[in-house]
């Protein structure tokens, strides 16, 4: 590590030990959020509008392409007519034209009860650059459409990165002021943990709702790579509906680089960008001993390489650690299979939703507890990771405020409020993470913060705050 790295840790330690007290009671926070009725935002709403000339791609998204970074998967659809699924994309030009590299990519469409979808497009660009900005086009024939991303950086152990953390977001007027202030805080890609659009909700499970939510969230996620994590609300099973494959609606529309990762389905899987390792799990998947989710997850922890990718994050839709009534314990049988496995490993940081608030775990673990000992209290652990909570997007269901009382020892902060997080990984041993309020608005301090210490080089130091 560079003189100037070190020292950037060394001031980072500073300001650590400066100011952390002895002694941290967890906090539950005394704000309350406006008491306003949580509601969808109509069709007809300006964040859904559909973009002009015929044919013209939209609902435009990418995420990785592959496991390192150097692919990225662009997905679009078409509504009149299938079109051209090829994209063109280059460095040096917005323009199409000069555009000199070009990918062929699939096209497939579903039907769900009464609706059929439109032309669905799916195009893996390849070759691409660490750290290089690309710009892309699709929609040849027609009307075109260009965007642009910046490729990851190349994972090392000191590569600095930005995360946007969003959960549970929806399409209520709440998720467009939680995208909004995201997009002013500056992330360079977003590690979401699940519930989409919410198009469940409505009658039939009203797959427009599908499409307007893609399009409202054009706006980021076109630019800069989402990764997915199924919730409850992409499982679509609906027997009494003639619907029963599950998780049809998000097969379709959204792949995930699972196959990179040696993963049999695209629900768990993992990459790696800059500094961090980040493995997603599938918590309405089969996770039981032996099953393939078991398996891949036990495989993939031998594979970690903590001196090229020191951080290690983990998202998961339904949390471990949870001291809100909603969803109480809901998580319980997944953590009772997998909890070892992650303090093992030494992962640093656990995220999920599911809980429509917010929430921050101190380093406990319940590692020990059988059914015969009677351990059953969770108890600090510096080799476990901190747990964080962010289905607080802003969806149709509303804010879960029923947190439990007293605070459980291994809860540091929670609040019943609609925001976003943000992880800012500095180097191998100082991470910054950051949850924002939505009704603070765009700009104001942070209404959570940590800095954390990375659990495989700092294993014995205490961020608990």
């Amino acid at each position: 590590m560079g003189t100037a790295r070190r020292r950037l840790g060394l001031l980072f330690l500073a300001a650590l030990m400066a100011a952390a007290p002895g002694t941290h009671a967890g906090i539950t926070s005394a704000y309350r959020r406006k008491l306003e009725a949580t509601a969808d935002m109509p069709f007809d709403a300006d964040v859904f509008r559909l973009p002009t000339g015929y044919n013209a791609p939209q609902q435009v998204h990418i995420t990785l392409g592959d496991q390192a970074g150097t692919a990225m998967t662009v997905s679009w659809v078409t509504a009149s007519e299938p079109g051209s699924s090829t994209v063109r994309y280059g460095r040096g030009s917005p323009d199409p034209r000069k555009m000199k590299l070009s990918a062929r990519g699939t096209r497939t469409r579903y039907s769900y009860v009464n609706y059929t979808s439109g032309f669905i497009h799916h195009c893996t660009l390849t070759g691409l650059k660490h750290g290089a900005k690309y710009y892309y086009a699709m929609g040849f024939g027609h009307t075109v459409r260009s965007f642009s991303f910046t490729v990851p950086p190349k994972p090392g152990p000191d590569v600095p990165f930005k995360f946007g953390l969003i959960g549970d977001l929806g399409q209520t007027f709440d998720s467009n002021s939680t995208l909004s202030h995201y997009e002013s805080n500056g992330g360079a890609a977003v590690l979401f943990v699940g519930d989409l659009s919410y198009a469940d909700t409505y009658p039939l499970h009203d797959n427009r709702r599908w499409d307007s939510w893609a399009r409202f969230v054009e706006r980021s996620v076109a630019y800069q790579p989402w990764l997915w994590t199924t919730g409850n609300h992409e499982l679509d099973y609906a027997p009494e509906l003639g619907e029963t494959t599950p998780f049809k609606p998000f097969t379709h529309r959204y792949p995930t680089p699972h196959r990179a990762a040696g993963s049999t389905e695209p629900f768990w899987y993992s990459v790696k960008i800059a500094s961090a390792h980040v493995i997603v799990l599938a918590s309405y998947s089969a996770y039981g001993k032996y099953t393939p989710q078991w398996t891949w997850l036990q495989d993939e922890l031998k594979k970690v390489d903590r001196e090229v990718t020191p951080w290690l994050v983990v998202l998961m839709h339904s949390p471990w650690y949870n001291s809100n009534g909603y969803h109480y314990m809901e998580g319980e049988t997944m953590r009772v299979q997998f909890e070892s496995w992650l303090v093992d490993a030494k992962v640093d940081v656990v995220l999920a939703g599911h809980v429509h608030s917010y929430e921050r775990s101190k380093r406990f673990s319940n590692v020990e507890y059988d059914i015969v000992n009677g351990k059953a209290t969770p108890v600090k652990n510096l080799h476990a990771p901190v747990y964080i909570n962010i289905g607080d997007g802003g969806n149709i269901e509303g804010i879960a405020n029923n947190f439990t009382k007293p605070q459980p020892a291994y809860s540091a902060f929670r609040e019943a409020s609609f925001g976003h997080a943000t992880l800012e990984i500095m180097n191998r041993t100082h991470a910054y993470y950051a949850w924002h309020r939505n009704h603070d608005g765009a700009m104001a301090a942070a209404a959570d913060s940590v800095w954390l210490t990375n659990r495989y080089w700092m294993p014995t130091h205490d961020d608990s705050i």
